[in-house]
């Protein structure tokens, strides 16, 4: 999250943080808007936040939190329990790496249009497109608003 923060405040925009109460770690970067920044004690209610608000799920290279957040985002999508949105897997040789969804398939434990829950991107550019591309494709708006076509070409 930090360099998605760090990334909107040097383009000047305000930048949101949730952040988590741990014993020994975990402080809010310094790249978030003071005034948009929250805390949180319990991790499930951090996410059912995040899950409210989220138009995309950006996934860069990571550790356990990462895959936390990955695989209850399409946990949540593939059970339908949430509305479907965007998931970006970025640099695919890492995803790969980490997770084998044809693996997942040939075991039977995933369906195959489980692995259409997600795909992968290197670029800013390629997640952008891949981002808008998917709203257009759903009949949806990124922006949810009338003013979606003036900023599509962002």
């Amino acid at each position: 999250m930090e360099a998605a923060n760090r990334g909107a405040q040097q383009a000047g925009a305000k930048t949101v943080g949730l952040n988590i109460t741990l014993p020994h770690e975990q402080y809010p970067n310094p790249y978030v808007s003071p005034e948009l920044c929250f805390s949180f004690h319990y991790f499930a209610l951090r996410k059912m936040h995040f899950m409210m608000r989220a138009k995309a799920l950006v996934a860069f290279p990571g550790g356990f939190g990462t895959l936390d957040e990955l695989f209850e985002t399409l946990t949540l999508i593939q059970t339908r329990k949430i509305n479907p949105l965007p998931v970006v897997l970025v640099g695919e040789d890492y995803w790969r790496g980490v997770f084998n969804s044809d693996f997942l398939l040939e075991e039977g434990v995933i369906d195959i249009e489980d692995r259409d829950l997600f795909w992968f991107a290197e670029t800013a550019e390629e997640i952008w497109h891949g981002i808008m591309s998917w709203y257009e494709n759903n009949g949806e708006s990124l922006f949810g608003d009338k003013n979606a076509a003036d900023r599509s070409q962002y």
